[in-house]
């Protein structure tokens, strides 16, 4: 009976030892859904956890594919450490990263170095609704300082700067094109990231400042035309939010509470 056991428990680790060492990429894929709150997928995930490959996309909607988000494949390498408590993975995307990015830490809190990934604004439709109706597009780039995350039960916790800069920005609704560029700065400390919107150039000027909460969005800002574009621009930002008097000038609040 005892050598019974020994030979079940041996041939039981056999079985996970393979397991552990040949994941499949295509595991991850459940993973990155439950964590984005099923708005993000890993399409044609290759390899294993340990090293692998896939394009991030947004997930499906019964039978359609997952459409790409961003250019390029995101390549990584994970340590098996992370099974004893060290996390070290190597994430690498020439096409979308502007330079590859390393995150360190434990089962509990990482430190994410300084990069930039760019992603052009029409990819963003595949998120759905309302960015699939307004069909954006323009190239966007989003830039971080090192940044700490940290888990909290069910939370997650993050602490640097984030910058989202927007060039050329247009819509289908809008027969102006481009629209303008525009800044994003995002604050983060803890669960809460302050935000501040600015405009680089018009003809659409935007501005505004907020916070984001545990993913709930509030936003007091406003929008208007640049002088002389009031006409052109009068239909796209009347779908933006309601017309009110600042001086001698009609403004659109931008309210989201």
């Amino acid at each position: 009976m005892r050598r019974f056991l020994t030979w079940l428990l041996a041939g039981t680790g056999a079985i996970v030892l393979t397991l552990l060492v040949f994941c499949p990429a295509a595991w991850m894929a459940p993973l990155v859904e439950s964590q984005s709150g099923g708005r993000l997928t890993l399409g044609d995930a290759q390899g294993t956890l340990w090293r692998g490959s896939a394009f991030i996309g947004g997930a499906p909607s019964g039978s359609d594919p997952v459409t790409p988000l961003l250019p390029g494949r995101f390549a990584w390498r994970l340590s098996p450490m992370v099974l004893l408590g060290q996390v070290d993975v190597d994430l690498e995307n020439p096409e979308a990263l502007s330079q590859p990015v390393k995150i360190t830490g434990d089962w509990y809190q990482w430190q994410v170095s300084p990069a930039a990934v760019s992603l052009p604004a029409e990819r963003l439709a595949g998120l759905g609704a309302p960015l699939n109706t307004i069909q954006p597009s323009g190239q966007m780039r989003l830039s971080w300082t090192p940044l700490q995350v940290a888990r909290q039960g069910n939370a997650v916790e993050m602490a640097g700067t984030m910058t989202l800069v927007m060039n050329d920005i247009a819509s289908r609704l809008s027969p102006v094109k481009p629209l303008g560029a525009y800044q994003l700065i995002m604050d983060w400390r803890g669960r809460q990231a302050q935000l501040t919107l600015t405009t680089i150039k018009g003809p659409m000027l935007l501005s505004g400042n907020g916070r984001l909460t545990n993913g709930r969005l509030q936003f007091s800002g406003k929008a208007q035309a640049e002088e002389g574009q009031e006409e052109r621009l009068a239909n796209l930002l009347n779908l933006l939010g309601q017309r009110r008097r600042e001086g001698d000038k009609d403004v659109i609040a931008l309210e989201f509470k």
